[in-house]
């Protein structure tokens, strides 16, 4: 091995802006291109309007305007504003603001005086304007460096304050914002603020009921057993009903913060909800049958929350203050007392609710001897040795030896046929990528109970293979990838394949896992260059740039993409589209409309979207063109 030097000067000391940018992850997690709605643009945005919220839970400033503009994002509150003399410095210099005096900022989601620092750090412009009492003082920088700081002059403008920023594209590459993405993200504000004004682009976003509206535009009513149970307190708001769908559906959320990933308050919420029904009915209910179908948003506000990641995503704080009880006997006491006398106040609900328990009790136990035997049956193929080819690093891998960028990376793909399997299988990182092979098409099981996944050997083992039998915290995979031909053949199993996934496992579809893998279609190449493109969009555009007569192929599946060339695709450059539901979509008539018998209403929507396109290199129709015709099922379902 070669001498390397470790001497004074390889110590090297970065100021704050240097360390942001160049560890933008441990700031805003991951980066993105804004085609997920947890990328580091949304964050952005998230941490500026968070000091817009935390003015107006403390009673200054009843309306936020949020102009989007071509990149560019400017937010507009009428709180009290910076104080003048320290705008800079609360935009600029890491651990400055006011939130560390708890008089101040007592239950505030953002006590670590990075936030607006990392947005001003990783924009290529940001500008900030504070107003208080007729004064106004504008400082501007890029990249985080000021470059202008204007003097403090009088002005007509209401107080408050005013943030606008750039994304910068060196780091945030070919990125976009996305309205529904934005929509969401705001909706959740309003939700949490009752009465709070959120003008984006002139569209007002306004809660009056708090989590019940959030619940009601999530879900529509036909898919309710009974009326959303709403309970509000002080720190503390639920709202809770049960639906038709198979899993658990949880809103959390911790002093404003949208906690995806839950956290202490959700836990606490869980065995509240299974305690107090139990003792309500005096039954001594299974908890996977009291929650089995429920959808339920909590909020509660706590002081100087401790979150496990600077995202925010997870509560790890144990106590919701100083001097105040832990958050699980605040939860437990507050649902025992409020959800107990709701129930007593209303038997009809009860009743519904106590039917719908029973309901999942039956469910369960007529699966109890089929799943057993599926299990067996599990063991006896061998599934590591024959089905899946694993990868070492996993998911809900707690070690400490193994970093959250690898758990993060964890990705299983789901392939159709020996040939795509074993070119997958050759090129793949086996420290983070597993391959799980199909046999033919897979059922469709829309309609299906699920005792279908435990009859259907293929689901079944697919079901093991996750590890999402009871739920998504023993997943083995952080994404899991539909990996199939882009013909006919293959979106129709990609169908098939997201029919069960949001069938039986929404769960995993709403959390974010559930991905299509995007695999060229065509390569183009010459001799100095090759280009593979996946639409014919990009294959007219390499044919231009590379000029001549270069060659073009067609891959017409995953089998015929050599496992060195598929290196190039699941490693670095791997293209997955996220598979997404928008907060108001019904799944079981989006699944119907789809995936239920044929109906005139989807022929005349196949019909009328139909496409047909030649191949330049054969002269004749191509699989492309069947392929794209069969998408326009596929896109509609995965972002429905």
């Amino acid at each position: 091995m070669a001498n390397v030097t470790y001497t004074e000067e390889n110590i090297r000391s970065l100021d704050w802006r240097e360390h942001i940018r160049m560890r933008p992850g441990m700031y805003i997690g991951k980066l993105g291109d804004g085609s997920s709605a947890d990328d580091g643009i949304y964050i952005l945005l998230k941490e500026v309007i968070d000091n817009s919220i935390d003015e107006y839970v403390m009673g200054y400033g009843k309306e936020i305007v949020i102009q989007l503009g071509d990149g560019t994002i400017e937010v507009r509150d009428f709180g009290r504003g910076i104080p003048l003399g320290k705008v800079i410095d609360c935009v600029s210099k890491i651990n400055t603001g006011g939130k560390y005096d708890s008089k101040a900022f007592k239950k505030s989601v953002g006590l670590n005086g990075v936030g607006t620092k990392a947005v001003n750090a990783l924009s290529s412009y940001f500008k900030v304007q504070a107003v208080r009492e007729g004064k106004m003082k504008v400082a501007e920088f890029e990249q985080g460096e000021i470059v202008k700081d204007h003097k403090v002059q009088k002005t007509d403008e209401p107080d408050g304050t005013r943030v606008i920023f750039h994304p910068d594209p060196s780091i945030f590459k070919s990125y976009r914002f996305r309205q529904e993405f934005l929509e969401d993200q705001l909706w959740n504000y309003a939700y949490l603020n009752a009465g709070l004004k959120i003008n984006l682009n002139g569209k007002i976003l306004q809660s009056k009921d708090g989590l019940l509206d959030l619940l009601s535009r999530k879900t529509p009513n036909e898919q309710l057993r009974y009326p959303i149970i709403h309970l509000k307190g002080y720190d503390i708001e639920i709202a809770m009903t049960h639906g038709q769908h198979y899993g658990e559906q949880y809103y959390s959320f911790v002093n404003g913060q949208h906690t995806t990933q839950g956290g202490t308050h959700l836990n606490a919420f869980k065995e509240a909800v299974v305690r107090t029904v139990r003792e309500f009915f005096n039954k001594n209910y299974d908890p996977k049958d009291v929650r089995g179908s429920i959808i339920a948003a909590v909020s509660v506000r706590i002081e100087e929350p401790v979150f496990e990641s600077q995202t925010k995503t997870k509560l790890g704080s144990t106590d919701v203050g100083p001097d105040g009880p832990t958050i699980r006997t605040f939860i437990n006491d507050f649902v025992k007392k409020e959800l107990d006398n709701f129930l007593h106040k209303n038997p009809e609900i009860a009743k519904e609710l106590q039917k719908r328990i029973n309901q999942s009790e039956r469910e369960r136990k007529e699966i109890a001897g089929i799943k057993k035997l599926a299990n067996e049956r599990a063991k006896k193929a061998n599934l590591h040795n024959k089905k899946l080819r694993d990868c070492r690093v996993h998911y809900n891998d707690s070690s400490r030896s193994v970093g959250d960028e690898l758990r993060e990376a964890s990705t299983i793909f789901i392939t159709e046929g020996d040939s795509a399997s074993g070119s997958i299988t050759k090129a793949r990182d086996v420290q983070s990528q597993a391959v799980f092979s199909l046999r033919g098409k897979p059922l469709n099981c829309y309609g299906l109970s699920k005792k279908v996944v435990y009859q259907n050997e293929e689901f079944n083992l697919l079901q093991h293979a996750l590890n999402i039998e009871d739920g998504l915290e023993d997943l083995r995979y952080n994404r899991v990838v539909i990996a199939t031909d882009a013909d006919v053949d293959g979106m129709h199993i990609r169908l098939l394949l997201l029919t069960f996934f949001l069938q039986f496992f929404p769960d995993l579809v709403r959390a974010g896992h559930l991905h299509i893998l995007e695999t060229p279609l065509f390569r183009v190449r010459d001799k100095s260059q090759t280009i593979y493109c996946y639409n014919e969009t990009e294959k007219q555009a390499a044919i231009e740039k590379l000029k001549g007569k270069p060659e073009i192929t067609r891959f017409k599946g995953l089998g015929e993409i050599s496992p060195s060339e598929f290196g190039d695709f699941i490693g670095n450059n791997i293209r997955l589209e996220r598979v997404s539901l928008r907060q108001d979509t019904d799944l079981d008539q989006v699944l119907e409309y789809y995936m239920g018998k044929n109906t005139p209403d989807r022929q005349e929507f196949i019909i009328d979207n139909l496409r047909v396109e030649k191949d330049d290199t054969e002269g004749k129709e191509d699989d492309a063109a069947d392929a794209e015709s069969s998408s326009v099922d596929t896109e509609a379902l995965a972002e429905a």
